[in-house]
């Protein structure tokens, strides 16, 4: 048996003005063929998974495309044009298949195509017609629709967020395929759309509410007959008609189980909606919690969450830890021109910048500081263990390192980069414990790496791109009514 690998992943959010093009996609990740056997196999991926579950079941895996870009604006409408013309020439280069391993994102968006995902994979259904198994996996963040579930046979959703988990996902994706192919099950697949989002603040699944929700959804996965059971989160930033959570669940054939197991966890989740409100520390109590604290505090800086699509070049906290004198306190911000002119000025010399705030985002204005450039690298490193989003190989660009007297480190970058690895900082010669405090433009995804080296974390309502308070956006296209947006409804589902 031979089984297709097809990826194209990109978080789109929409209330940014920028799109992404085909460049960003090149600079990340754009594979053919071979290529992506040979970057992928044994990254914590989903791509990885798939390798290996076909590998373990002696079925032969026929990499054909992946792409895939860093979180930001909505895809442009020419660069998806060339990525799907590209996919497809692909496809049908690769000939007959016994089926296909697909992973998409979950919340791309594109001009003409708001539900990029489930558009490809139609696609995908229509040229390999009802008769050959399209199952793969989608991002926590996936604002699920209604095309992408019914072009698949099954879709499986992480079940962390950090997303620590992909490879295996990939794995039981793998694994379902080959069953599905020797006869061994039939999966019947089904979906629930609440009329809810969970607040990116509160999606973290090891911390409550979301740890109680998928213990419950872990206990329901042991019933008889079922194959998967996901929590999709969804993407607040995309101002979508699909955009909200979802709930997916796969029996071995159309027995009602799944249906039943949807019921009782939609339940749950509706009757918890509420502890899914976030609360939001704002900049002057997160400054004024620091001198209570005893040990290393990352900051979490939500409303310039570069996993979120954020510019990374916000300043609102960096210009918080220099008025309050914080020192031993660092910040990574995107700005290739400070770069360079650190650069050019050279190490060992002081050099007066402004600093971030050039996007023109709502995330603050640039920082005017002397500063003492310490070092000048490469930005490209390694990350061994599994981080959130499941690579390994980072480039950030050329890099800057520069101090300010108030005791500010603030790491320069050439490209954006979301604070997924602590060897960001070690491979630019810095250690995370000589610092007190330490800026990590997230919410959930840097927990995995600075939970090693810090002991608080406080996330900060900041405004921005990503600001956790949705009230911060004008929907235009999203479900009405929907929690938290409207609150005074009732709904529920019913097999």
């Amino acid at each position: 048996m031979r089984v297709g690998i097809l990826s194209l992943m990109q978080e789109s959010n929409t209330f940014i003005q920028n799109e992404t093009e085909l460049n960003h996609f090149e600079e990340d990740l754009l594979l053919e063929g071979e290529d992506i056997r040979s970057t992928m196999e044994n990254a914590h991926h989903e791509i990885g998974g798939f390798f290996q579950g076909l590998r373990d079941q002696k079925v032969e895996a026929v990499p054909i495309f992946t792409a895939r870009a860093l979180p930001f604006g909505t895809v442009s409408s020419s660069a998806y044009t060339k990525l799907i013309e590209r996919m497809f020439f692909l496809t049908k280069k690769a000939g007959k298949l016994d089926g296909y391993l697909v992973a998409p994102h979950g919340a791309t968006v594109s001009g003409e195509y708001p539900d990029v995902d489930g558009h490809w994979l139609h696609k995908l259904r229509q040229r390999v017609g009802s008769g050959t198994p399209i199952i793969g996996t989608l991002d926590l963040h996936a604002n699920l629709s209604l095309q992408m579930v019914e072009a698949t046979d099954a879709l499986i959703g992480y079940r962390s967020n950090p997303h620590l988990d992909q490879r295996d996902r990939g794995v039981e994706a793998a694994e379902m395929m080959v069953k599905m192919l020797r006869g061994e099950i039939n999966p019947c697949q089904k979906a629930v759309f609440p009329p809810f989002i969970m607040n990116i603040e509160k999606q973290c699944t090891t911390e409550t509410p979301c740890k109680e929700l998928y213990e419950h959804a872990e206990k329901l996965r042991e019933r008889d007959g079922i194959l998967s059971i996901s929590i999709l989160q969804g993407f607040p930033y995309a101002d979508v008609s699909e955009m909200g959570s979802a709930l997916l669940a796969i029996s071995d054939g159309d027995d009602g189980s799944a249906e039943k197991v949807l019921e009782e966890l939609s339940e749950k989740l509706w009757n918890s909606r509420s502890q899914f409100d976030g609360a939001g520390v704002d900049l002057e109590t997160a400054m004024e919690s620091l001198n209570e604290i005893t040990g290393r505090t990352c900051l979490l800086d939500m409303g310039d969450n570069v996993g979120g699509g954020s510019p990374a070049d916000g300043t609102l906290l960096a210009k918080a830890l220099m008025t309050h004198l914080v020192e031993r306190s660092f910040v990574c911000i995107y700005d290739p021109y400070a770069t360079e002119l650190a650069c050019n000025a050279g190490i060992g010399h002081s050099i007066m910048l402004q600093i971030g705030g050039k996007t023109g985002s709502d995330n603050g204005t640039p920082i005017t500081a002397e500063v003492k450039v310490r070092g000048i690298y490469s930005g490209k490193f390694e990350e061994k263990q599994p981080r959130h989003g499941g690579f390994s190989s980072f480039d950030q660009g050329k890099t800057a390192v520069v101090e300010n007297n108030s005791g500010l480190t603030v790491m320069l970058t050439t490209k954006r980069m979301a604070p997924f690895s602590l060897e960001q900082l070690y491979s630019c010669g810095l250690n995370p414990e000589n610092f007190d405090v330490i800026v990590a433009k997230g919410v959930n995804s840097p927990l995995s790496a600075y939970q090693e080296v810090c002991s608080h974390f406080i996330r900060v309502d900041t405004p921005g791109v990503t600001s956790a308070n949705l009230d911060y956006f004008d929907y235009k296209f999203r479900r009405r009514p929907m929690y938290p947006f409207e609150k005074d409804f009732d709904w529920w589902y019913k097999t």
